[in-house]
Formats: structure tokens, sequence, C-alpha cells
């Protein structure tokens, strides 16, 4: 059986978790204040955590550093942390902004914050992807998703469920292959170039995200989605964690990456918020 959704439901969804409040204020004038009613609402992080455990692309320059510049008690008596931090931009829960792949697109700073938002479509592959560790997400995929759960909103945040984060940190099994510096024999699914089109072209989604290394495929030489995704000014969210937690249809998606200016990309935080 189908379910309706489109960009009118998925507002209408959202709106269903705002509380609006009327409070009275100065010489008897009321203002309208709206909030998030977090009480009816699941949040859901999709992020792993930087650390040594942290998986960057083979041919990466370098890894996370964290080093540390004070920890511990200070001359006036009290507790005092704080430390510095070096990564480079893609590895971990990262965002690839369309100059990543695509000459004079939006680098990470310049992605409007709205296309970093919006209703979290989930489609589980995980069943192939056992079966084909090269999986390529089809359009007939996508048609069977329709057909189940109605069809996909512009705005959307699609997102695929392979099951690769469970393997996450082993980057030989998440990875594929974990020779260093060598990107030439990794194996992972993720979205297909015709897939991956059409949801850009006929369905206008404004990221595209996944729970491996990235939006191509390992076996991927010539990173076709990127290069579409990046033409297109659709955003790639990598290395996801718990997309399985999610529902098909109806959580809501907030993607929020570190704001460099000029960036190919970013870490980013990502978070899923679900009516109860």
């Amino acid at each position: 059986m189908s379910t309706r959704n489109d960009s009118s439901s998925w507002a209408v969804g959202l709106s269903g978790a705002i509380m609006v409040t009327v409070m009275a204020a100065g010489l008897g004038c009321s203002s309208k204040r709206a909030a998030l009613d977090f009480t009816n609402t699941a949040i859901i992080d999709l992020t792993h955590p930087y650390d040594d455990d942290v998986i960057y692309w083979p041919t990466s320059p370098g890894r996370f550093e964290l080093k540390v510049l004070h920890r511990g008690p200070t001359d006036g008596g009290y507790w005092y942390e704080a430390n510095s931090f070096c990564t480079p931009e893609h590895g971990g829960t990262h965002l690839d902004a369309p100059v990543h792949f695509a000459k004079g697109m939006w680098s990470v700073a310049e992605v409007p914050v709205e296309h970093l938002v919006g209703p979290a479509v989930v489609i589980d592959v995980r069943a192939k992807a056992t079966v084909d560790p090269d999986y390529q997400l089809t359009r007939d995929d996508l048609t069977r998703f329709e057909d189940d759960h109605g069809r996909i909103p512009a705005g959307a945040v699609v997102l695929l469920n392979t099951g690769y984060a469970k393997h996450w940190p082993d980057r030989l099994r998440y990875l594929g292959d974990d020779t260093p510096s060598d990107e030439s024999k990794l194996r992972f699914p993720s979205f297909g170039e015709d897939a991956a089109r059409w949801l850009i072209e006929q369905r206008a989604v404004h990221a595209l995200a996944v729970d491996t290394a990235s939006i191509d495929p390992g076996a991927s030489k010539d990173f076709p989605v990127h290069r579409v995704a990046g033409a297109a000014n659709v955003v790639g969210l990598e290395n996801l964690t718990n997309v399985d937690r999610l529902p098909a249809v109806g959580a809501s998606i907030v993607a929020l990456p570190m704001k460099i200016a000029g960036g190919s990309g970013a870490p980013v935080r990502i978070v899923a918020f679900i009516p109860r």
C-alpha cells in the first residue's frame, strides 16, 4: 500500500512537531513564539565520533589529531580544558560540498542552510549489499520504493541503508580493503549513477547520504555520482551511522557542517527527528 509522502505532507508533519504558545508581553500586548515539541520527538544521532579510529579515504594526507593544550586545575582553583584539532576535510561523518567534484559550484560555506535540512527518505538495500559488496542503487529500487511509500519529495535527503555502519571502525570490512595509500581495491555499496541522476533531475532532492565511505561505490574509478551531484549543487553526506533506526519515511534530517569558507568538505553532525 502506498502512503502519501510529498513536500506538503512533510511540512504538515514537521509543523505537527511545533508547539505554538501565546504569551502576554508588555502592556497587554501579545506575541507568538514557536518552539519544537521535543517531548513527542525521538532524536537519532547519525554521526560517528572523531577519534583515533575514524576512517579516512586511503589516500588521505593525514588523520584526525587532537592536541591537548590544557587539561587540569588552574591557578585560580577551577578546572579548565582546551584542545586544538586537525583533520582532512573528507573523513569520518562528513559533508561533500558540490565544489568537491564540480568547478565553480557551492563550497561548504556557500551551501544554503535550507539545503542541509529536509524530509528523510531511507532506502534499505541491506539484503542486496550483503550478497554483493559492489551493489549500486538502481532506478528499479527507486520505483519499488515509491510504489510502497509514495513519491519522493523535492528537497529530500535520501539516505541509503547498506548495513555497512556495523563494520565501523574495521577498515578492511568497511572499505573492502585496508592497503595503505591504495584506493584501487575498495569494495563497498552505494548509489548508482542512473539512480542518482534520476533523484536529482526528476525528484529535485537536496542531498544524497550513505552509511559507507562514498556516495559512489568503492569500485568506482571516475566518481560519476559525485560529478552528477556536484554539477547540480547537491551535497553528499558520507559515513553515517544509525540509519537502520530510521523509518522509510516520516523523519526529518538536520545536517550542519563546520562552515569552512572555500571548503570542499567538512565534518558534519547529522541528527534525525522522528515524531513518536
